[in-house]
């Protein structure tokens, strides 16, 4: 008898043992149309997407873990804070990925989530609540509540959230993992090995206990190979709030290498734990309605289902549009100004959800 967590840790190990990366790239990843061997692509079709919420508080930098996400959205979570929503499915099969700061949950980021085929893993710690009754959390906002409504928030489902049901070795605190001390807060890390193994033994493999495939219903996005054009829109500059200059944005086109390289309040910003910077081959400003403070504890509330208008830079240049997203598990479409929808460079897809009206230069 062999436990199902052993089993998958077992897989895991046999298949990366048979990666060579030097081989051809003939596997497209649902997810962002990167390339990859034909083994890397065995690995991701025995398992599902997994959604993490990383923050960005400039105490916590650098992150750990992004720069092997395949697609990341980022939205203003408090108080002109922003999150990250790093969704990782095709990019994790190589080599382990630890990510770090995990933090909580807020409403929107599960409408993004709920995208990703049928009961993605949605890794978090807490979320906005109204825990005391006192109301001081509108409904609006409670993200509980959703996961509970959407059927996510049960034992052993595929809410992995370290206030519930989940733990070490999947989560942990690493209080070193700076080369400084910071607040309790900005030390979760978590392990995306460990959360494949759990969720494995959880039944939540490629397919679930009834044998529903993740992606029964996900609907992928279109996808192109690079096509550099003489560039045109390379230096692109944004903020989400006034006077929240830490979390300004800047992306700078690397022509050499047909991507762009993010910087934050003016640093690039690098994984701390591959040591690589942070870059996309597609960065998508999505211009959303924005409503708050809308309760005492500060929560904010992005619309996401809808439409609005968007900016997507590739290859050097930038194509105008508009989004539509029509209901919570329904995927985001992208597009152009003829209403023809908008194909990606192949590789790492950033979604900037900006408040609409907001300024963007390029």
């Amino acid at each position: 008898f062999v436990r199902k967590d052993e089993a998958a840790s077992a897989d895991i190990k046999t298949g990366r043992s048979r990666i060579n990366l030097d081989l051809p790239k003939t596997e497209d990843c649902p997810l962002n149309g990167g390339m990859f061997t034909k083994v890397e692509g065995e690995i991701w079709e025995a398992r599902r997407p997994v959604t993490a919420m990383i923050e960005n508080h400039a105490d916590s930098r650098p992150s750990s873990g992004l720069s092997k996400a395949d697609v990341i959205y980022e939205i203003v979570a408090e108080g002109g804070i922003t999150r990250f929503l790093a969704v990782y499915y095709c990019n994790t099969a190589a080599e382990e990925v630890k990510i770090a700061p995990v933090r909580s949950a807020r409403i929107y980021f599960i409408d993004y989530a709920a995208e990703y085929g049928d009961k993605p893993i949605f890794m978090h710690v807490g979320g906005a609540n109204d825990f005391s009754g006192s109301g001081d959390t509108v409904r609006d906002v409670r993200a509980l509540e959703i996961l509970e409504q959407m059927g996510w928030r049960t034992p052993r489902g595929n809410d992995f959230d370290t206030t519930y049901d989940s733990g070490f070795p999947v989560f942990w605190r690493n209080y070193e993992r700076l080369d400084h001390p910071v607040a309790t807060e900005h030390t979760m890390m978590a392990s995306l090995d460990a959360a494949y193994e759990e969720a494995a033994r959880r039944g939540l493999g490629a397919k679930d206990k009834k044998g529903v495939a993740w992606d029964k219903n996900f609907v992928s996005w279109k996808f192109i190979d690079d096509k550099p054009q003489t560039p045109s829109a390379t230096d692109i500059s944004f903020g989400f709030w006034d006077n929240k200059s830490d979390y300004d944005v800047n992306w700078q086109y690397d022509a050499a290498n047909n991507r762009y390289l993010r910087f934050n309040a003016g640093v690039e910003q690098i994984d701390l734990e591959f040591k690589q910077p942070l870059f996309a081959k597609n960065v998508v400003i999505l211009f959303a309605k924005e409503r708050g403070p809308v309760d005492r504890n500060g929560h904010m509330f992005y619309t996401t289902v809808g439409t609005g208008k968007v900016l997507v830079f590739q290859n050097g240049s930038v194509v105008e549009g508009t989004w539509e997203k029509d209901s919570r598990q329904e995927r985001t479409k992208f597009l152009d100004e003829d209403g023809k929808e908008i194909s990606f460079v192949r590789g790492i897809i950033w979604i900037e959800v900006v408040p609409a009206g907001n300024n963007v230069s390029y």
